[in-house]
């Protein structure tokens, strides 16, 4: 299969032919791996290679599944496969090895999909940038000295450079919206509990949610459909869709009661390609005959954030106190970034009073949001504050953490507001900078109703349609 044929297929579309017989398992994978190896030495989006055993997997035959064949990768965080580290992009964990499957990756197996390598992270997933010091930094294939952003941005520039078609990424902060804004993919965030974590717990207070970043829409769809299987035990999960969200995508939508953010959630200012890129989404909403009209959160943004903060950065400590008890020595000074050693500081300090407080806040936002979208279907803003930062920028060069939370804020504006609510929530690739870089719009669901998302999604892709619009590297 060359390279032409290879990177015009979704998922599906690869699927259908492997299904068809029309192409093997074992040469799509080829493909997959010849991109790989082309483009990857200079964009550093994958970390760990497991071709031999995809290899081994796929001379069986193609896999069965929905879609089997399919070749795909796991980020370093939040997913086990067996036998393999999942570093979460630190050195802490570099050599703990995963004895089984989690059971999304046991969900993808499942679906048929041919796992061959692990991505970039930033560590812990606390960045909106990948520039992990175990790794080193990932780059954007629309341009090396922009970030594909975080904390997915290993996936997300390995999509966007065409060596798979989707792939695995996950969401605490904005870390699907945010990497698929930079790299003008589609990135819908689900629903709190639509996906498993089992058999670890949840991801930092239930905040965070795994899916995918994809290039078309159809694919996220039967991504989430082939995923979204609750494990007994799970400490919530979302209803079961009415129907599978992949026949969603082609459904018509109806007229929309849109609600429209000019800015920041929180009323700040953003870059003005960004809110110009939302001006123009809205009016072509308006254009497909929905109603749209601008409207105000009411929400306590500032108590939120803390909340979040004391949230986050609880969950990274008692990470890092579960691994240095599990090993039976104490942590080293070299073993975690600054960024973690700073939020992990802090987790120690926040106490059990405190930590139920800041979710009890977190709560009251949510039901906060739930108020301001009555008479609303959805929520029309930006995905982010400006186009893709510098890289290195965030931290500062030379390191600036003074300035770190302004200029974190700055750039995911719009984000994590929706994690702390649970909300599914989509960037779509609608835009792009006068510099060539991609600018994502964000448009957000009630709890519990990707199928709204995912109708719309179908209907803006065929009406502004992004599929062609990709980076020219080559490596």
């Amino acid at each position: 299969m060359n390279q032409h044929d290879y990177q015009a297929q979704d998922a599906v579309g690869l699927a259908a032919l492997v299904a068809g017989k029309h192409v093997s398992a074992a040469e799509v994978l080829e493909a997959a791996v010849a991109r790989m190896e082309a483009v990857n030495p200079k964009l550093n989006a994958v970390i760990l290679s497991l071709v031999d055993q995809a290899r081994a997997e796929t001379a069986k035959g193609a896999p069965s599944g929905p879609l089997g064949g399919v070749p795909w990768l796991i980020k370093d965080i939040g997913a086990q496969v067996a036998g393999t580290p999942t570093t979460a992009g630190s050195r802490l964990l570099r050599d703990v090895v995963s004895p089984a499957d989690s059971a999304l990756v046991s969900a993808y197996r499942a679906a048929g999909l041919v796992i061959f390598g692990k991505t970039n992270t930033p560590e812990f997933g606390l960045e909106p940038v990948t520039e992990p010091e175990l790794f080193g930094p990932t780059l954007n294939p629309w341009s090396l000295d922009h970030t594909p952003g975080g904390s997915s941005g290993g996936a997300s520039s390995a999509v966007a450079a065409g060596i798979v078609p989707a792939a695995h990424a996950s969401d605490g902060g904005g870390s699907i919206r945010t990497p698929a804004s930079c790299c003008g993919l589609f990135g819908l965030k689900p629903s709190r509990g639509r996906t498993s974590f089992a058999p670890a717990d949840e991801g930092w207070g239930g905040f965070s949610i795994q899916h995918a970043v994809t290039w078309s829409v159809r694919d996220s769809a039967a991504l989430l459909d082939a995923s979204c299987q609750p494990v007994d035990g799970d400490p919530y999960w979302a209803a079961p869709p009415e129907r599978p969200f992949l026949q969603e995508v082609s459904r018509d939508p109806g007229k929309l009661r849109i609600g429209f953010i000019p800015g920041g959630v929180a009323g700040e200012a953003i870059d003005p390609e960004c809110a110009g890129a939302v001006a123009d989404a809205a009016r072509l909403c308006q254009q497909l005959g929905h109603s749209v009209e601008e409207i105000a959160l009411k929400v306590d943004f500032e108590g939120m954030r803390a909340a979040a903060g004391s949230v986050i950065a609880a969950s990274i400590a008692a990470t890092l106190q579960a691994e240095t008890a599990r090993r039976g020595r104490p942590l080293e000074s070299d073993e975690v970034d600054i960024v973690t050693h700073a939020m992990a500081g802090r987790g120690a300090r926040v106490t059990g009073a405190e930590y139920v407080q800041a979710m009890q806040t977190a709560h009251a936002a949510g039901r906060a949001v739930a108020r301001s979208m009555q008479g609303y279907d959805v929520l029309l803003c930006s995905t982010l504050g400006s186009p893709p930062i510098v890289k290195g920028s965030l931290r500062g060069e030379p390191l600036d953490l003074g300035g770190y939370a302004d200029r974190l804020f700055a750039f995911m504006t719009n984000t994590q507001l929706f994690n702390v609510t649970g909300q599914p929530a989509m960037s779509v690739p609608l835009a792009m900078s006068k510099a060539g870089l991609p600018i994502g719009i964000q448009f957000v669901g009630r709890p519990a109703d990707e199928a709204t998302l995912f109708r719309l999604a179908g209907q803006l892709e065929q009406a502004a349609p992004w599929a062609g619009r990709r980076p020219t590297f080559n490596g």
